[in-house]
């Protein structure tokens, strides 16, 4: 290889000139670059497909984020390379800075490939297909933000330290600047503190549905950030709640529920007074009965009321299910089975009425003209 190198250097050099021979060898550096370039694509994309057919947790990670970040190294080693050349012929000022460039360059790529690596893994581990228990998404997002925000201030402070700024003289400046910052972005760091609590104390996760007595909230959380938590509305709008928010209401979250309530209550006419008993205790008894009434829960069905125009009885009961969908489908099953027992007794719904007492006949007198 070398060889050739050398004859094609040679040849191209007798044609341009002694002068010009370092253009040919910059043009040489460049030519291999994109030829590794090319290979190390192919090599690692080859190395991806193999990796997809196996759903492994690391190396389907590791091979997707070496890619782009592989490449701009070898471009950033050849380019830097060509410089030197090129510099070391013009003596220009401008390539005298080629091994820091190269160097910070190179801290950033390898930062690159650390934050690929994570968010790729973070992917992986809250996924069904590479895992038999996925991880828990909250808890997933807030480890892979935590190892990202680590890995950038590394590597910015490893790049300062390089370019000769005294790292322990930013941290100083940093917790002295850090009083001042403190005052001006307190709402921002209320939200940062407020996203940390939610990842903390574990009020609700990504998914599940919430709702504040206090605000008008509530929608299925899509994804909780450090400064906003984006939460989906039942209209398929979008909501943005400042994490903030969170440390001053009190947050209901449905989709932890054990069981959902039914809670309804049915008037019967008056004329069927004597028909009450009867379908209080039919209606009793088909909730015991029903199987998707939780049975181990408070089950209670009693007549209650004299209402204005009819007897009232309630039920209160709840289901197994938690799911809104199933749950209504449960409460109309039992709502029919109701009207059929009250049907079934020979009585009927009441509805509003009103009844005009006439005291006695009304005489009309014809008064002749």
């Amino acid at each position: 290889m070398n060889e050739l190198i050398s004859k094609m250097t040679a040849w191209l050099g007798a044609i341009t000139g002694e002068e010009y021979l370092w253009i040919v060898d910059v043009f040489v550096v460049v030519t291999l670059t994109l030829i590794l370039a090319l290979v190390y694509s192919m090599f690692v994309g080859k190395l991806i497909v193999r990796a997809d057919k196996t759903k492994t947790l690391w190396d389907d990670a590791l091979f997707n984020s070496l890619q782009a970040p592989g490449k701009a190294l070898l471009w950033v080693v050849g380019l830097s390379a060509a410089a030197k050349i090129a510099g070391s012929e013009t003596e220009s000022v401008i390539f005298q800075s080629i091994d820091d460039i190269r160097q910070i360059l190179a801290i950033f790529i390898v930062a690159w490939f650390l934050n690929a690596f994570i968010r790729r893994v973070e992917h992986n581990l809250v996924s069904g297909e590479y895992t038999q228990k996925p991880m828990d998404k909250t808890t997933a997002m807030a480890m892979g933000k935590l190892l990202r925000i680590s890995v950038i201030i590394t590597a910015v402070l490893v790049a300062l330290q390089y370019m000769g700024y005294s790292v322990s003289g930013v941290l100083a400046f940093g917790g002295i600047g850090g009083i001042a910052v403190g005052f001006a972005a307190k709402d921002l760091l209320a939200n940062f503190f407020g996203g940390l609590m939610i990842y903390l104390d574990r009020p609700f996760k990504v998914g599940d549905w919430v709702r504040s007595p206090d605000k008008n909230i509530e929608g299925t959380v899509e994804e909780i950030g450090w400064r906003l938590t984006r939460i989906r509305t039942f209209d398929k709008r979008p909501l943005y709640v400042p994490n903030s928010t969170f440390t001053q209401i009190s947050v209901e979250n449905p989709s932890r529920m054990l069981n959902r309530r039914i809670k309804e209550t049915i008037g019967i006419r008056y004329d069927d007074a004597m028909k009450m008993a009867g379908i209080v205790a039919e209606v009793k008894t088909m909730l015991q009965q029903h199987e998707e009434i939780d049975e181990n829960s408070t089950l209670i069905v009693n007549f209650n009321a004299f209402a204005s125009s009819s007897l009232d009885f309630f039920i209160y009961c709840f289901t197994h299910t938690t799911d809104w969908i199933k749950f209504h489908e449960i409460k109309q099953d039992v709502m029919l089975k109701i009207l059929e027992i009250i049907e079934r007794n020979g009585a009927e719904c009441a509805f509003p009425t009103s009844t005009v007492h006439v005291p006695e006949a009304l005489k009309i007198e014809n008064s002749g003209s």
